[in-house]
């Protein structure tokens, strides 16, 4: 039977569960979150900071995160990490619950109503709970990628990811964000409640793994007292020696930043530049992404095989630059959702690739701290591009309409993301990536 061909085993079924159920989960509150703080301010920057709160902890938490990863039952972490979450979430969505009755509709704020008098108390809610939930994200997500080794064999990764990859992008983007819609029209409470159930499930799930999850079983993995500093330093160490992974967290952080310029305020370019004002109809527009990422999930082996890696993930950067230009050049709800899905292959694509390098180039016994200092550069500028996004569109409306100034940060991005070809072109080529994988398998040891 074929590589292929071979089941990936009950394992990977289990982790597969729980993403997909997570992933739900985070598919219900993209729409919830943003939809909730639109319906308590319409100040960019104000919506801002709750994405920033959100992410903040992908800047402050990822190296730290990357030494607990590399020191404990990487398992235990990870379903402890959605337990934590459940109960934020839980908590807020009884919060929610309490103030709903008092909240206008996006709607009615764009026409001029007042907002709620209860609404710096749910500001101050949300930025709290999307901290609390940033701070679990990171620790549950780095240690999940440094889990998936465990699970299958290493000449099986792009498809064990890319199938990962498919099911946590139907959820999140394709089926959560549509449900998400529904379910606010119904209770703006009820997505949060809701996930808080899908994160038990995941919890259960990932509990029930079977084997040993601790890379401290290694013969040469860390052992007694933590030494933060010695131990982020190795891992920080060993991704800066290698030319190509720093490279391509240099430039994941780059595109994030760029990506976040435009998307932290997508609830208001919906709303206010597509004029679609009803939860649903965010939600639906949204699942262009989705469709596309779960075509690049299931093509990203193959149009790697086609083009080669170093070529597939200059396309990726071309792909997601012309489709955010689109986006903020032609404001029609048909092409936005077109663009999503081009959006939403290439981004998929991009991750495929990189992930499946990491996960294959670096010592497992290091996987959890080298995949932490590469989200510190490839997700903390997150945090920076959020907040630079809130500010440009409030900046934007005192020398350009408000359409505009939604419109801009688009353009902004996508320009910026051209403007990175000839960087990645010269560092990433495919020549590049063969040579650190044969260089990676020359070094590790014979079973």
């Amino acid at each position: 039977m074929s590589a292929s061909g071979r089941p990936l085993g009950a394992n990977y079924r289990k982790l597969f569960a729980a993403a997909t159920a997570t992933n739900l989960g985070d598919g219900l509150m993209t729409v919830a979150l943003v939809w909730l703080a639109s319906a308590i301010t319409r100040d960019a920057l104000l919506i801002a900071l709750v994405g920033v709160a959100g992410r903040l902890p992908w800047l402050l938490f990822s190296l730290p995160a990357g030494v607990i990863s590399d020191r404990f039952d990487r398992r235990k972490l990870v379903a402890w990490m959605d337990l934590c979450r459940l109960v934020v979430v839980a908590a807020l969505g009884l919060v929610v619950l309490r103030y709903q009755a008092e909240l206008p509709t996006p709607a009615q704020l764009a026409a001029g109503a007042d907002e709620p008098a209860s609404g710096p108390l749910l500001v101050a809610a949300l930025c709290i709970a999307s901290l609390l939930l940033g701070c679990a994200e990171v620790l549950r997500d780095n240690t999940a990628q440094s889990l998936m080794p465990s699970l299958v064999e290493r000449d099986r990764l792009e498809q064990a990811n890319g199938r990962m990859w498919a099911a946590e992008t139907t959820m999140n983007s394709f089926v959560g964000p549509p449900l998400g819609g529904v379910l606010v029209a119904v209770g703006l409470a009820l997505p949060f409640l809701v996930n808080a159930g899908l994160l038990a499930v995941s919890a259960a799930m990932v509990f029930a793994l079977v084997g040993t999850f601790s890379a401290r079983e290694a013969d040469d993995a860390p052992s007694g007292r933590i030494d933060w500093r010695v131990e982020i330093a190795e891992g920080f160490g060993w991704l800066w020696r290698n030319r190509l992974i720093r490279t391509l967290a240099i430039l994941l952080g780059l595109l994030n930043l760029l990506s976040n310029l435009a998307f932290v305020t997508l609830v208001l370019f919906v709303q206010e530049v597509l004029g679609l004002y009803e939860g649903w109809q965010f939600g639906l527009v949204t699942t262009g992404f989705a469709a596309g990422a779960v075509i690049g999930s299931l093509t990203a082996e193959r149009i790697t095989a086609r083009l080669s890696p170093g070529t597939a993930l200059l396309v990726s950067i071309v792909g997601m630059g012309v489709s955010m230009l689109i986006m903020g050049l032609v404001p029609v709800a048909v092409v936005f959702w077109l663009c999503g899905v081009a959006e939403g292959v290439f981004v998929v694509l991009w991750n495929v690739i990189t992930v499946s390098l990491r996960q294959r180039l670096v010592p497992d016994r290091l996987l959890g701290r080298v995949n932490s200092v590469y989200r510190f550069f490839g997700w903390g500028t997150i945090a920076i591009g959020t907040l630079l996004g809130g500010l440009l569109v409030s900046l934007g409306e005192t020398t350009m309409s408000r359409d505009w100034a939604l419109r801009a940060v688009f353009l902004l991005a996508g320009v910026g993301h051209l403007a990175l070809i000839g960087y990645a072109r010269a560092c990433t080529s495919t020549a590049q990536i063969r040579a650190a994988e044969a260089d990676a398998e020359g070094d590790r040891p014979a079973p």
